[in-house]
């Protein structure tokens, strides 16, 4: 199908979804990022309903390999996941009346393969897996990205000392998040089994300290995503390769291990994502490669991890994402062309799959706008 024809069957599906739902404030925009191998366009917007659990495509951005995306003021950032020197960040535009994309920028990621997002509003940082790398970039205030001092600025570069030959062989970056505080940047340093610390200065990201190890983890660890608890307190990773999640308490920088919880009882060693209810009392966490699920867990007063249940989903979830209002949560699974919607008991945190599934091809990346 050409551009043009494409954007007037998304122009014609707007219209129609403005007559039948009339507008309802019920909708919110929703950014959905894909792998492109597979006849994706690349980045979607949709209209997804927080009452009915439907959802709406609005428009589309031809993108390459846009496998995470974050929308911040009115911007959307997505990644360019190749392992080339194409590999690069990219600014888009967002219309929040028609859901369209407009590119404002691109910038090489520093780094091949970046994978994850992440921003404090002054910098944006790019977690590199095959590159091994995190890099940082500035925002300007009409929300455009441009490199720091001149050029782009890998402020780390990861290690390597895990057991895993075949997978902790060379140095992986998998995420990067700024602390509730503002003071630090915390990423997972994938092939080390550890995760690592930058402070947040007022000329960037500090790199200078001798010994960037914020924790280390056991071996074999594989450390994928973090993820801070609401109220700032309590810090979580998941290990991609042990499939468990470590619990911490965050004071004024430190990192102080609660305890760890097995998420992946079938040791497939594909843990990906990890996420908490907006109320903080439910952590989720994604199995990929055997028996493929959510795993649920309730968070404890002193921020240890409980049990409850495992929520089959389709194939490979990597990534997934709650509603702002905590009533869904939606699966992104790659490998079955869908994006799964699940309802989500307040009360109980269990998961329930509504059948309202969102075809789209090679999902790997749900964002919300707010």
């Amino acid at each position: 199908m050409s551009s043009i024809k494409r954007h007037l069957l998304f122009a014609a599906l707007f219209v129609l979804q403005l007559l039948a739902a009339g507008c309802g404030k019920s909708q919110i925009d929703m950014i959905v990022g894909t792998y492109t191998d597979n006849g994706s366009y690349g980045l979607y917007s949709y209209w997804f309903d927080v009452k009915s659990g439907d959802a709406s495509v609005l428009d589309s951005a031809d993108a390459v390999n846009p496998s995470f995306a974050i929308y911040r003021k009115g911007s959307v950032y997505a990644v360019r996941e190749t392992n080339d020197p194409e590999a690069a960040v990219a600014s888009y535009r967002f219309n929040r009346k028609n859901g369209s994309f407009r590119l404002t920028g691109s910038l090489t990621s520093a780094g091949a393969d970046p994978c994850h997002l992440s921003t404090n509003g002054r910098y944006l940082l790019s977690s590199n897996y095959t590159g091994g790398t995190l890099a940082v970039f500035q925002l300007r205030c009409n929300g455009k990205i441009k490199s720091v001092k001149g050029g782009p600025a890998a402020v780390a570069t990861g290690t390597t000392g895990g057991p895993d030959l075949s997978r902790q062989d060379t140095p992986h970056i998998h995420c990067s998040v700024f602390s509730p505080d503002g003071k630090y940047v915390y990423a997972s340093d994938f092939s080390a089994d550890r995760i690592l610390r930058f402070e947040v200065t007022s000329d960037g990201i500090d790199n200078d300290s001798e010994d960037q190890t914020a924790f280390q983890l056991d071996p074999d660890y594989g450390p994928r995503h973090l993820v801070f608890s609401p109220n700032g307190k309590y810090f979580y990773v998941i290990g991609e390769l042990s499939g468990t999640v470590t619990a911490f308490r965050y004071k004024k920088g430190e990192l102080t291990r609660i305890g760890v919880v097995d998420a992946d009882p079938y040791d497939g060693r594909g843990s990906a994502d990890i996420h908490i209810s907006p109320d903080g009392k439910f952590l989720y966490a994604s199995n990929r490669l055997v028996n493929d699920g959510i795993t649920v867990f309730s968070i404890k007063k002193d921020g240890s991890l409980e049990f409850l249940a495992n929520q089959a989903t389709r194939i490979h979830p990597r990534n997934f994402n709650i509603s702002p209002d905590g009533r869904f949560l939606l699966c992104a699974c790659r490998d079955s062309d869908m994006i799964q919607v699940f309802s989500r008991d307040a009360k109980t945190g269990l998961l329930t799959d509504t059948g309202r599934n969102i075809a789209v091809r090679h999902p790997v990346c749900v964002e919300w706008v707010r």
